[in-house]
C-alpha cells in the first residue's frame, strides 16, 4: 500500500534537529518506507542526517510518502506530529 500526504511545517524554528529527531523516533516504529519532499530533494523519514540537509524551513509544504504493510498508520501517527508542531507549544506552554 502506498499513500502520500501533504503536511505543513508549523514549528517556528522548521524541521530543526529536535522536531527532526522526533520524526525520526517515530518513523522507525513502523515497516513502511516513509519519504519526506520537500521543493526537488527528499528524505528518508529514518534518516536524522538526511532530514537536517533537507533544511526546512517554517510554513514549508511538504509531500510524505508511506509505502508499506503499516503504511496507514505511520501516516496517521506522523501527519499528527506535524499537526500538533511536533509537540513544541506544549513545551513552549509548561
Amino acid at each position: 500500500m502506498e499513500i502520500t500526504e501533504r503536511a505543513k511545517v508549523v514549528n517556528k524554528l522548521g524541521l530543526h534537529l529536535r522536531a527532526a529527531a522526533e520524526l525520526v523516533k517515530t518513523a522507525h516504529k513502523f515497516k513502511s518506507k516513509i519519504t519526506v519532499r520537500h521543493q526537488e530533494r527528499s528524505a528518508d523519514a529514518k534518516s536524522l542526517i538526511n532530514l537536517i540537509a533537507l533544511g526546512i524551513p517554517y510554513g514549508a509544504e511538504l509531500t510524505l510518502s508511506f509505502e508499506g504493510e503499516d503504511a496507514w498508520l505511520a501516516s496517521r501517527e506522523i501527519l499528527g506530529l506535524f499537526k500538533l508542531g511536533f509537540r513544541e507549544l506544549e513545551l513552549a506552554a509548561s
